[in-house]
C-alpha cells in the first residue's frame, strides 16, 4: 500500500457531481468532432477522473477553491480540445497533462501560506534515524510504520502539501494517482531520469516533512511517553 493512499481519500471528495453540468455544457458548446461521437466519448472518459483530479489540485494549489477552479477549467480544456486526443492512448495521463499544464500557467503564481519547511539536504533514511534516536526501535520491529499508523489522512496531506513545488507534484502523481514513471514524464513533458531523481528526493523531504508534522501534533511525544510492549 502506498505512504499516501489514505490522503487520496481524504482529498477527492467534491467534484465528480459539481462538475457535471459545467463540463457537459462544454461538451454542447465545444464539441470536438460534429458528427464522430466526440461528445459522447469524452461524457463517459472524462467524470471517472473528477474526483482523483480534485484530490490532486487540492495538493498542487493548496487551496479548496483554487483546486475547484483548476480542475474545472481543466475539464473545460479537455472538452475544447478533445479532437487532439489520439483513441487508444491513455486518457488519464491526457487529462492530467491538462491539469498539471493549467496549474504551472496560471495557479502557481498564486502564493499561498502554509507550512513551510526546510526539507533540503535531508539524509536518507531520516525516519528510521529519528525512530532510532528516540528509543522506538526498542519497542517495535518497525518504527516507520508505527508512526505511520498515528498519522491520520490530513496530516499525511500536509507533508504532502509542505514539498516544494517540483516535488510535490510528482510525489501526488506517483503516490495518489498511481501513474508509473513513464506516465508521469509524459505528463509533465521531462524525461523518466527527471521523474526518478524528483521521486528519490521527494520521498527524502517527505520523510522530513511527515517527522515534523508528527512532531508539532505531539505524536512523538506521546510515542516517547508509552509504556514499552511487555516482554514475552
Amino acid at each position: 500500500m502506498h505512504l499516501l493512499a489514505a490522503a487520496a481519500t481524504h482529498s477527492a471528495w467534491l467534484p465528480a457531481a459539481w462538475l457535471a453540468p459545467c463540463m457537459l455544457g462544454a461538451i454542447a458548446v465545444s464539441r470536438p468532432e460534429p458528427g464522430a461521437g466526440g461528445a459522447a466519448e469524452i461524457g463517459a472518459l472524462l467524470p471517472p477522473l473528477l474526483d482523483s483530479a480534485y484530490g490532486t489540485a487540492l495538493h498542487l494549489t493548496r487551496n479548496a477553491t483554487d483546486a475547484e477552479d483548476l480542475v474545472q477549467e481543466a475539464a473545460l480544456l479537455a472538452c475544447r480540445g478533445f479532437g487532439t486526443f489520439q483513441p487508444g492512448t491513455n486518457f488519464k495521463a491526457w487529462f492530467f497533462r491538462i491539469l498539471t499544464n493549467c496549474f504551472y500557467s496560471t495557479y502557481r503564481k498564486k502564493k499561498r501560506g502554509g507550512t513551510q519547511l526546510e526539507l533540503d539536504d535531508t539524509p536518507e533514511l531520516y525516519l528510521y534515524c529519528q525512530t532510532a534516536a528516540i528509543g522506538l526501535h526498542g519497542q517495535t520491529e518497525d518504527p516507520a510504520r508505527l508512526l505511520m499508523e498515528r498519522l491520520d489522512a490530513e496530516q499525511i496531506g500536509a507533508a504532502v502539501d509542505a514539498l516544494p513545488e517540483e516535488y510535490r507534484v510528482v510525489a501526488t502523481l506517483y503516490f495518489l494517482q498511481d501513474f508509473s514513471y513513464q506516465e508521469i514524464a509524459e505528463v509533465l513533458d521531462v524525461p523518466v531520469g527527471t521523474v526518478r531523481s524528483r521521486l528519490h528526493r521527494g520521498r527524502r523531504m517527505l520523510q522530513k516533512a511527515l517527522w515534523v508534522i508528527a512532531e508539532e501534533r505531539g505524536i512523538i511525544r506521546d510515542l516517547t511517553a508509552a509504556d514499552p510492549p511487555p516482554e514475552a
